[in-house]
Parts: structure tokens; C-alpha cells; sequence
């Protein structure tokens, strides 16, 4: 049994943060009804695509069931609040206001159903002075301090090379949408959540946190290197770049036998952690001395051997075809209507062991329509009509 099962989630989200989170929950278990306009979720249309089906949208809406309803509808959205008090949670992530513009804010949701479960998902959440900016990730990258501490020492900063914040805003809409489960459970009564982009961001910056409120200094840019340890970063081979990562004096004088000047260890510039950052030029001549004379594979094998830590600079197919990518099954297939089948990476916690997936690949647009509508207790006719006026749609045959 997956830990989320019987637990039933109306998902009113598109695009990245929120259709991230409930896959999580997918994979957990839970039932995921995914309600979509009648042109589909803007992911759908995002390429790069494979057989005319989103790559993008088949990663991130694995495990749910799709169904059509045009919420600009008075009966659409009637149906939706239907389909709301038969769930445990809803998820959104509509600018903020317009989910109770449609009668599917959480204070006319959890009126009808107290203990429901409510998340909301925006860029900087429901009551921020900046709540109808536009919730791009490149927006709540820039204004979160991420930008400001990253890019190489001395150049412009640089955003993270993935859609950070609408990933750290599904993470931590998961982690919510648990804890709230829990504290149903305990007390009856459901919650209202508040999940920003920019908040998560912000949350996700310890290090600054603490150059800038204990150290009283600015954060600066270093690269690849850490602002506080050294050596710690990507150092030049033969034939590329290694990653050596020390942290604390016994790694440090591990290093300095391997790289054959065990002396530095005890050197006064490179006493401690703290002074090594201070003279970190000095340290990375002496590191790439030895490590300019073999090729990466060398460099991270001797190290390796002395319990330094260290890696090469992988590419994703790399890492994907590694063994150790083959042993955790980090890419599994997924049964998929048109595909065939899907190659997904689902959640990567393990229970037991184990680490769950939905059992599907992404739906087709309205793929479940009829069946959900049917299971909610429409009739045959009720869904006829409501399929003759433009109201919900099926799959196309």
C-alpha cells in the first residue's frame, strides 16, 4: 500500500510548481483529479515534444486523471465546487484572487467542507504587496538573493540552470499538504496553505543567511568555489575540471599527503578553515600543481582512495547511465496513451526499500472526464449536456 492512498486531490494547476507537487503526490498514492481548460494545461504546448505529446507536461503530470471543465462557465465552475467536496485537498496556483473569483477560493471551499485541505501556490503569496507580478521563476530568482549569490567571482550574476523556484515552491506545497493531512487527522479540521516562490527561494539561502545576518558582511560571488570552506570547487586537470569539496582540518591533511605536501597542513596560512578561504589563491596553486599532471579520472580515483571528497563534472545522460543511476532505478517507464511508454523521474525518497511512482503516464486532455463526472454522480444526461454546451470535454477519439 503507497502512503497516500485513498486520499482524493483536486488539482486546479498548470504549468510547473503545482503540477510538480501533485506528481509527487501521485507517486505517493494519491488520487489526483487535474482539472484543465479546454485547450489543456500551457504545458501541453511547450515543446520539446514527442509524438506531438509535451515532454515537459508528460514529466510533470504522470499518475492523474484529466478532465476538461471551462471554469468560465457558471456551471463549470459549479461542478468543480462539486467535485471539491468529494476531495481531501485542492491545490491551485492561479494569480492570486482569481481562484475566488471563480467560486473556488479557500473560504467558499472550506465553508462547505471545513476540514478540507487548501493549498495555494503563487509567485509571492496571497497577500504580498507584489501578489499580481508575474510568477516567473527568472523574476523570483532575481528578486530572492539566488541571482545575487551566484555567477563567477568578479562577473554578473547568474540564475540557476533549472526553474528553481517553481521547484522549491512544489517541494515545499508537498511538505505543507502532508503536515495539514496530519493535523486533519488529529483535530478534524483542515487548513488554509500558502506556498510563494519567492519565500521558498528565500528559505533556501542558509549559507547567506548566514554571511549576511551573523557575519555582517556582504555575500559575494566566488564560482564554483565556497564562500566559507576552502578548498572547496572545481579545480583544473590534465584534460578538464575536478571537484574536490574539503570541509574540516582531517580532510585537508588527507589531501595534502595525497598531493604530496603534507607539510601544508600544518602551515600557519592554512591553519584552519577559515584562514585557508582567506588565502584561498595560495591553496588552489598548490591543489592544481598535482592535479593539472593527470586527467580528471586519475585525480578523483587517488583522492578517492583517501577519502577526499570528490567527483568529476557529469552531464545528465552521464549520470543517467551510471551505475549507480541504474542500480536506484532513477528512470523508470511509465505506460503512456500515445507514447507507448514514458520515461519519468518520480519521487526519490524510498519506504521500506521502495520508491513509489504512479502507476500511469500523463493523461490524454479529458482523458478521464466522463469516468470522474460519472463517479461524482452525474448522470448520462447530465454529462451529455454539459458535453453539449461546451461545458466539459471528453478525450478526442
Amino acid at each position: 500500500m503507497k502512503p497516500l492512498e485513498g486520499i482524493r486531490i483536486l488539482d486546479l494547476t498548470r504549468v510547473l510548481s503545482g503540477p510538480f507537487a501533485t506528481a509527487l503526490l501521485a507517486d505517493l498514492g494519491a488520487e489526483i483529479i487535474k482539472i484543465e481548460p479546454p485547450h489543456g494545461d500551457e504545458y501541453r504546448h511547450i515543446g520539446p515534444f514527442r509524438d506531438g505529446e509535451s515532454a515537459l507536461f508528460t514529466l510533470t503530470n504522470r499518475g492523474k486523471n484529466s478532465v476538461v471543465i471551462d471554469l468560465k462557465a457558471p456551471e463549470g465552475q459549479s461542478l468543480a465546487q462539486q467535485l471539491a467536496s468529494q476531495c481531501d485537498v485542492v491545490v491551485e496556483n492561479f494569480r492570486p484572487g482569481v481562484a475566488k473569483r471563480l467560486g473556488l477560493g479557500a473560504d467558499a471551499l472550506r465553508a462547505q467542507k471545513p476540514e478540507l485541505v487548501y493549498c495555494s501556490i503563487s509567485g509571492f503569496g496571497q497577500d504580498s504587496p507584489e501578489a499580481q507580478l508575474p510568477a516567473f521563476d527568472i523574476v523570483a530568482q532575481a528578486m530572492s538573493g539566488w541571482m545575487d549569490a551566484t555567477g563567477e567571482e568578479g562577473g554578473a550574476p547568474l540564475k540557476v540552470g533549472e526553474a528553481l523556484g517553481d521547484i522549491a515552491a512544489g517541494l515545499y506545497a508537498v511538505i505543507a499538504i502532508l503536515a495539514a493531512l496530519i493535523g486533519q487527522k488529529r483535530s478534524g479540521q483542515g487548513a488554509t496553505l500558502d506556498v510563494a516562490m519567492l519565500d521558498s527561494l528565500v528559505a533556501m539561502l542558509p549559507t547567506s543567511h548566514a554571511i549576511h545576518m551573523y557575519s555582517d558582511t556582504a555575500i559575494e560571488r566566488v564560482g564554483n568555489r565556497h564562500p566559507l570552506s576552502t578548498p572547496f570547487g572545481a579545480f583544473r586537470t590534465k584534460d578538464g575540471q575536478a571537484i574536490i569539496a574539503v570541509l574540516g582540518d582531517r580532510q585537508f591533511k588527507s589531501l595534502c599527503e595525497v598531493i604530496g605536501v603534507p607539510d601544508a597542513a600544518t602551515d600557519p596560512r592554512f591553519s584552519t578553515d577559515e584562514i585557508r578561504t582567506q588565502n584561498e589563491p595560495a591553496v588552489r596553486a598548490m591543489i592544481e600543481d598535482w592535479t593539472s599532471l593527470y586527467p580528471t579520472s586519475t585525480v578523483v580515483e587517488k583522492l578517492s582512495e583517501a577519502r577526499v571528497p570528490t567527483a568529476p563534472i557529469m552531464t545528465l545522460a552521464e549520470q543517467l547511465a551510471s551505475d549507480h543511476a541504474q542500480a536506484r532505478a532513477l528512470v523508470r517507464d511509465l505506460p503512456h496513451h500515445r507514447l507507448g511508454k514514458s520515461p519519468v523521474v518520480g519521487q526519490p525518497i524510498r519506504f521500506d526499500g521502495k520508491a513509489h511512482l504512479a502507476e500511469n503516464g500523463a493523461p490524454s486532455l479529458g482523458g478521464e472526464t466522463r469516468a470522474i463526472l460519472q463517479e461524482a454522480g452525474l448522470t448520462e444526461a447530465q454529462i451529455a449536456q454539459l458535453i453539449s454546451a461546451g461545458v466539459v470535454k471528453e478525450a478526442d477519439k
